[in-house]
């Protein structure tokens, strides 16, 4: 008997970072039968980060790994299921049916906390050598780039993170952004600016990703003076943001233009007992402390829908 075979739920989550774990949680200690159905790592894109020092109760900060775990197993605690399977498509009818690479759940209610995916550059070269030289993920990868010179794309948050990260391990960082300064919070941009391996190219796109068998070289654009140019490294690190995992929702829950769900204040879609929380939604904060509220708001409504409060 497999355990799409053992019952039905009272909520499945699909997705599980922060947002998902604490929804499960709070469903878990709701005694509600819950189940979390995660693609890929516990935790979510979370466990890449070195280090989180904005979570509460962390004064010291705590690796994105360790704080994915610790949540999974306060939840697990409480009676929540996980699986590890991807969902490649739902019905969204009275009852509702989550459908996976492991077999097909049916629920009551279903909670959307699936996170994003890493935005691809999109230009000649980044297929071909992801994997070669082209990363997304400076925590997984950096070590391949001891003593090289290697590149950073972008100017956020976690583009400067990745930068800060990678002076660690390369000969010299260059970060490559489109606009004359970072997005970056103060704290980040003084760490980068006092960090001597750490160079930048302004107002500057990637046209190309050059190599033979490993990358070799990137083509740049300066966006304000159409001056080309070369930098030769031997990686490069995509930190350009993310887009929602819901293409397998699409024409089957109202989707922005950007591919968020569209959700109200309580965190319901247009579908009766169908939620969505964390960075799937649309205007999320973008942070694990905010998707982890979000997880738990999405849960009391989603225990509110089942008990006709």
């Amino acid at each position: 008997m497999t355990l799409a075979d053992k019952r039905i739920y009272d909520v499945v989550i699909v997705g599980g970072g922060p947002a998902g774990l604490t929804a499960g949680l709070y469903t878990a200690r709701a005694r509600l039968k819950s189940l979390l159905i995660e693609k890929a790592l516990i935790g979510g894109q979370i466990t890449n980060a070195e280090r989180v020092e904005n979570f509460p109760g962390f004064p010291e900060g705590i690796s994105g790994f360790d704080l994915g775990q610790l949540i999974h197993q306060q939840a697990t605690k409480f009676g929540l299921e996980t699986l590890n399977a991807e969902v490649t498509g739902v019905e969204l009818k009275e009852e509702k049916v989550v459908k996976t690479t492991e077999g097909d759940f049916t629920t009551k209610t279903i909670i959307f906390a699936g996170g994003s995916k890493y935005s691809t550059l999109g230009v000649p070269g980044e297929a071909e050598f992801t994997g070669k030289g082209v990363s997304y993920c400076a925590t997984c990868d950096a070590p391949f780039f001891r003593d090289r010179p290697v590149a950073v794309v972008g100017g956020s948050d976690a583009a400067i993170t990745e930068a800060l990260h990678l002076v660690d391990f390369a000969s010299k960082v260059t970060v490559i952004h489109r606009r004359d300064q970072l997005r970056a919070v103060a704290i980040l941009q003084e760490r980068a600016f006092a960090e001597p391996k750490i160079e930048f190219r302004w107002n500057s796109t990637v046209d190309s990703i050059e190599g033979e068998d490993f990358v070799k070289s990137l083509r740049l654009n300066n966006v304000k003076t159409g001056k080309k140019s070369a930098l030769k490294v031997s990686g490069v690190f995509v930190s350009i943001g993310f887009q929602p995992d819901t293409g397998y929702l699409k024409g089957i829950l109202p989707l922005d233009s950007t591919g968020h769900i569209i959700t109200g204040e309580r965190l319901e879609t247009e579908i009766p007992g169908v939620f969505a929380a964390g960075d799937i939604r649309r205007n999320s904060a973008r942070q694990a402390i905010a998707a982890a509220g979000n997880g738990a708001t999405a849960a009391v409504y989603a225990h509110r829908f089942l008990t006709g409060q």
